[in-house]
Parts: structure tokens; C-alpha cells; sequence
């Protein structure tokens, strides 16, 4: 099902409900504003397997720009809009974008990255006005708002970035059917796994152009419920919009959970959560003793799974079963589950290895490079994909991880790769050598941390601390940005000049135990 056909029967019943003012889009509104803008793109001449880029903040116009993309053929590349104007605009090359929709509440990120894009056809705005865009009311109103017979399904295109900190387009082959027709894999996982139904009633805390929050919301369209999604997250507004709107489903990552189990005691008992029946998390690892909390706070409702951007597999578990499994994250919902040593040698219960889901078919590849996408098959059975994550499965076939995708950094369950705050330090007069990693922090799960060697006629200190990081801040998205920097007499590398990143975590990290 899709928002048109509960625009047909409800019309009425709110599809997105923006948590802190109150707005809300009906199902009428949804099916006939996507409509709009779906014969909006055909007639400028966009065509099944054309791409639309979408850099937006958190409001239902995104559902609107990914609902006409779905009942169009379309790819959507919904874009971090955290990211700076050039690697946004990379983005949009690399999609090969023949449109781009943009907030006009991101103000000059918009504007630049509609300088830094001129070949990008259609340009629209919504939420205001952009410099150098039309405006997306005014596309949609000169739009037809009579649904085409033929409305194939599109799907989304998000970016990954690989190890080298490039951003990698995670492609999917355009799914055979119309987009009225049953065939998405993740929505009957919905329905089984948590109970989402008709009925439901999201709470989405998330960014919404990252996978998991768009990829739920539209599952809950195509169930008939109601997304109710926060303007950005908040600890106590979270807890108020689950008293308000009485909130049935939810989706975390750690650090919300943190954030929420600070509260005082008197604000956290303050709001009525009865309404709520699964709240679901993900996106990184949650320490055991806040998981803990969660389930003596909210009961038995925390449901967690184990998957990625790209949909390789997942797993799942509830909270009953990880009380007796502590720390797993599931066993296997979608794909067969094998840990393969360096040889690609499938490993017993209890050893360490790299993970892989067997598929039928290959799940995905990356957008225009081939290589990475042999690089996550195994060396002997192609439809054995990973991305790259480590870890062991027991005896009954729970999954544990114990690291995580080539030394990347998890900072409230958002990716950060080192290789790219590296870069942008490495050419600093005041840097001879330099090293990103990840160091546990208490709210964020981990921080970034730089350690560097200081050039020779340098000072290190404080004053050169604060100098390296305005000067990354002007370089990369503030959020990948070091917190600390830390100086060093000479980091650890082997004679070939390979840097020994796990020497250099073992001063911050404690060994685990085996």
C-alpha cells in the first residue's frame, strides 16, 4: 500500500504530524501534493531511474519530495544536512541528480550548494526562498493533480561514506512493479517484529535523511498510520510528545537513551508513557548498563536490531531475550548470518570474524564503483555481502560485535571516518603527522579525537590545540570535527609507514576481556 490508497479511504487522518508545532499533513494532502510534484518532474522531462537530491531539515515536505519519487520511478537522495556546501554538492553530482529540492530554513548551505551545482536542471525550495531556486509551491500548483495511470516504484539512494571518507551512493535495483503493489521488504518486518498496524501512532527523534527515520516513516505510510516527527530531538520533548500524541512506536539511537536517563527524576516521571508499545533501537552499539535502564524504566518495549544503510541483513532481538543474552544484538531476521576469517572461511561459535549475510541476490551496490561493491561480496559466494563489521555468534546464534567498520568513529549513532578529519589536518604547517580515533565518551558513545605530531618548530599546548580545531571546523562538517587534540612525539607506524591505529586507541581504551 502507499499514502493514495488511504487518501481514497481517509483522507482525513493525519500522515505526519511535526511534534513541536502541531502541523499536520493529511493523506489527502501527502497523496495530492506527491501527485503534484511527481507530474511536476515528468514534464520536465525526468524519467524512471533519474535521480532527485533532497537536502532538507526535519518537515513532512520531505515525505512529499520522497512519495513523488516513489510513485515515479525516481531515485531520492535524501542528503546529511550537516555536511558542508562542497560535500553536499558532491553528492549531488555523484547521483547524477536531475533535480535537487532543497529547505529554504537551511539558509546559506542552500543557497551555496545551488551555486556549486549549476547542472542540476530543476531547482525548487520549499519552507521560503533560495537564491538561484524556484519556488516548490508555486511547481506544484501549476502541477497536475491527476495520479498518471502508470506510477512504477521508485526507491532511495542514500550515501554511505567508505573508508577513505568519499561518500558512496548505496543503489538498489528499481523494484518491477507499480508502486500500489505489495513487494518492500521492510514494512511486513515492521508489522511482524514490532506490531506496527494501521493503527500506530511514530514517534521519529531522527534526522530524517538518514536511512532508519525515512526508511520507518514511509513504512508507517504504507501502513496507514501516523508519523509524528520532532523538529530535533530533545530529551524532555521526546517524552512530552509520547504523553501527547500518545505515541504506540518509536526509534532511538543510544545517546537519546542517555540524554532521556539524565533527566531529573521528577521530569522523567512527570509524562504519561503508557500509550507506548515498542520503542526501537539502533545505529550503534548501546552500553550494556543504559540498556539496562531503559528496560527497568520503560519495561520490556526495547526491541533492537543490527543492519546498515545498505540493507545487507538483519538481526533482531527483544528485551526479554537480550536480559539473557546481555549485549547481543540479535539473531538473524533477514539473511543467514556466517563469520568468515580473512580467508573467507566460515568460523565455529565463539570466534571472531568478519560478518556476512547470504542473500539470494546481491542486496546493493555502490553507485559507480564496482570495486567496493566486489570488495563487500565474499571471495567465493557473491551473494555473501558485509560491510565490513567484526564479530562472533554463540552457540544458539545471537550475534555479538565486537568492532566496527575499519577504525570508524560512532558519535550518537552518527558514522564519522578518521581519513577525512585527517586530511583536512594534514596539510597544517603546524602538522607533521596526524591520527583521528574514536574515544569513549559517556553522552555520545564516542568522541573524536586527534592526536597529532607536531611539525618541528611548533609549540604544542593549548594555544595550538584551538587553532587546529577552527581550522578543520573550516574545512569539514562541524560534527566529524575533533573534539580534543592531543600531541604526541611520534606516532606509531610500521617501517613501510602504516599507521598502528590500534596501538594508539589502547592509551584511551581499556583492553576488552575475551
Amino acid at each position: 500500500m502507499y499514502p493514495g490508497t488511504f487518501a481514497a479511504t481517509h483522507p482525513d487522518r493525519p500522515a505526519i504530524v511535526m511534534a513541536g508545532s502541531g502541523e499536520r499533513l493529511t493523506y489527502g494532502e501527502l497523496d495530492e501534493r506527491s501527485i503534484r510534484l511527481a507530474n511536476g518532474l515528468a514534464a520536465a522531462g525526468l524519467r524512471r531511474g533519474d535521480s532527485v537530491a533532497l537536502l532538507t531539515d526535519n518537515t513532512f515536505r520531505a515525505y512529499e519530495v520522497f512519495w513523488a519519487a516513489m510513485r515515479s520511478g525516481l531515485y531520492v537522495a535524501a542528503v546529511n544536512s550537516h555536511l558542508s556546501a562542497p560535500e553536499v554538492a558532491y553528492i549531488v553530482g555523484d547521483s547524477e541528480a536531475r533535480a535537487i529540492v532543497v529547505s529554504a530554513t537551511l539558509g546559506e548551505l542552500a543557497a551555496e550548494v545551488g551555486r556549486q551545482v549549476p547542472d542540476a536542471g530543476i531547482r525548487l525550495a520549499y519552507n521560503g526562498s533560495v537564491d538561484g531556486f524556484d519556488s516548490y509551491d508555486e511547481f506544484l500548483a501549476a502541477a497536475s493533480p491527476v495520479a498518471p495511470d502508470d506510477q512504477p516504484c521508485g526507491a532511495d539512494m542514500l550515501y554511505s561514506s567508505g573508508t577513505t571518507g568519499r561518500p558512496k551512493g548505496i543503489r538498489v535495483d528499481l523494484p518491477d512493479r507499480q508502486v500500489d503493489e505489495a513487494g518492500d521488504t521492510l514494512t511486513p518486518l515492521m508489522q511482524y517484529l514490532y506490531g506496527f498496524g494501521e493503527d500506530s501512532v511514530y514517534l521519529s527523534p531522527a534526522p530524517v535523511y538518514h536511512a532508519a527515520p525515512l526508511r520507518y516513516g514511509a513504512s508507517v505510510h504504507r501502513l496507514g498510520g501516523t508519523v509524528v516527527m520532532m523538529e530535533r530531538f530533545d530529551a524532555e520533548a521526546a517524552l512530552r510528545a509520547i504523553e501527547t500524541y500518545r505515541i504506540t512506536h518509536s526509534q532511538w539511537v543510544p545517546t537519546m537513551f542517555i540524554r532521556m536517563l539524565k533527566l531529573p527524576a521528577e521530569v522523567r516521571e512527570r509524562y504519561d508513557l503508557s500509550s507506548h508499545r515498542a520503542a526501537v533501537h539502533a545505529a550503534a552499539p548501546c552500553p550494556l548498563d543504559v540498556k539496562r535502564a531503559m528496560i527497568d524504566w520503560w519495561g520490556p518495549i526495547i526491541f533492537e536490531y543490527y543492519s546498515s544503510t545498505e540493507g545487507a541483513g538483519m538481526t533482531f532481538v527483544r528485551s526479554e531475550e537480550w536480559l539473557e543474552h546481555p549485549g547481543t544484538v540479535g539473531r538473524a531476521a533477514l539473511g543467514v548470518i556466517h563469520i568468515c576469517d580473512d580467508d573467507g572461511k566460515d568460523l565455529p561459535p565463539g570466534e571472531v570474524g568478519t560478518i556476512f549475510f547470504e542473500r539470494d541476490e546481491v542486496p546493493f551496490t555502490y553507485h559507480r564503483d564496482p570495486d567496493k561493491t566486489r570488495q563487500a561480496q565474499h571471495p567465493e559466494h557473491q551473494t555473501w555481502v558485509t560491510t565490513g563489521d567484526i564479530g562472533y555468534l554463540d552457540e544458539e546464534g545471537w550475534l555479538y560485535l565486537t568492532d566496527r567498520k575499519a577504525f570508524m568513529i560512532i558519535s550518537g549513532g552518527v558514522n564519522i571516518y578518521p581519513q577525512e578529519v585527517e586530511d583536512a589536518l594534514a596539510l597544517h604547517p603546524a602538522v607533521l603527522d596526524v591520527a583521528v580515533i574514536g574515544v569513549p565518551d559517556e553522552e555520545m558513545g564516542e568522541a573524536v579525537k586527534a592526536v597529532v605530531q607536531p611539525a618541528p618548530g611548533a609549540t604544542p599546548g593549548p594555544e595550538l590545540a584551538a587553532e587546529l580545531l577552527e581550522y578543520v571546523r573550516g574545512r569539514i562538517a562541524h560534527y566529524k570535527a575533533p573534539r580534543t587534540v592531543d600531541f604526541i612525539d611520534e606516532l606509531p607506524r610500521t617501517p613501510t609507514g602504516k599507521l598502528v591505529k590500534r596501538r594508539l586507541q589502547q592509551r584511551y581504551t581499556a583492553p576488552v576481556a575475551s
